[in-house]
């Protein structure tokens, strides 16, 4: 999808190392892979395996995520998005790796809460149209989906599983994440992707205001979540429905977290 415009003609003066995935991507993508194959095999600390295989999994997914944005982004016309390196997958290249990256992984592992990161810088001054800042937007939740439905489709026919028990808890709870991501994102609130989704048809008035509160938006979600209340309404009342539906597994959810969460039970 190029937005009316010829993909040849945005790749002018964009470097060849512009589009290729980055190291420090790849890196991620190799210990996802081989501490999944760890988790399948038993090899090792059974805890290690699956902590590492669902944060790089996670990390992996917040990359795609950002990919996302910024490649709708550069089809809608923001050339610039390539010579910053958000094209490269390279978590480093964020505008704001702490928002993108570190925060959401520390989310996980304190509470368990799968928070969207902050977006890659885009240039809307280069992109013609409301419709297309919607899609920027909308890009990076749709990642989430998608990588939670290729998680969760070995359950879609409703197989028991049998063997393999921990690899198969621990992509049930990184599926979860993804899930929870995803409707977080979706969310019209200021600061997440859902917000900036409907900010470009908002008027001049409610754009200052929406724009005054998105710098903390996703930091008062963040203490909504922790309120009990609120809490179980969005998990029990919305996601672990959403999830049934998909196939996910609720006990498997809960193992996961128990071999994740390490540090609460025996440890490595």
């Amino acid at each position: 999808m190029v937005f009316g415009r010829r993909g040849d003609d945005l790749l002018i003066g964009v470097p060849r190392a512009a589009l290729r995935p980055s190291p420090v991507f790849l890196a991620v993508v190799a210990v996802f892979v081989a501490s999944g194959w760890m988790a399948w095999t038993g090899y090792g600390s059974t805890n290690l395996d699956v902590f590492l295989f669902v944060v790089s999994g996670w990390v992996a997914s917040l990359c795609l995520h950002e990919y996302a944005h910024a490649v709708f982004a550069f089809r809608a016309g923001d050339v610039d998005v390539a010579r910053r390196g958000y094209l490269t997958l390279n978590p480093l290249k964020y505008a704001n790796p702490v928002l993108s990256i570190v925060l959401p992984v520390v989310f996980i592992i304190l509470g368990g809460i799968a928070l969207p990161g902050g977006a890659v810088w885009v240039n809307h001054g280069a992109i013609r149209g409301r419709l297309k800042e919607s899609l920027i937007s909308l890009a990076g939740p749709a990642i989430n989906v998608l990588f939670a439905i290729a998680l969760l489709a070995r359950f879609a026919t409703g197989t028991t599983v049998v063997d393999h028990h921990d690899f198969w808890a621990a992509v049930s709870l990184l599926a979860f994440f993804q899930l929870t991501a995803a409707v977080l994102n979706l969310l019209p609130i200021p600061g997440v992707d859902g917000g900036n989704a409907v900010r470009p048809w908002l008027s001049y008035e409610y754009r200052r205001a929406f724009d005054a509160v998105a710098p903390y938006g996703m930091l008062l979600l963040f203490a909504l979540l922790w309120t009990p209340r609120i809490n179980a309404l969005f998990f029990q009342g919305l996601i672990v429905p959403v999830g049934g539906a998909l196939g996910l597994s609720g006990d498997l959810v809960r193992s996961g977290f128990d071999l994740f969460r390490f540090w609460t039970g025996t440890g490595i």
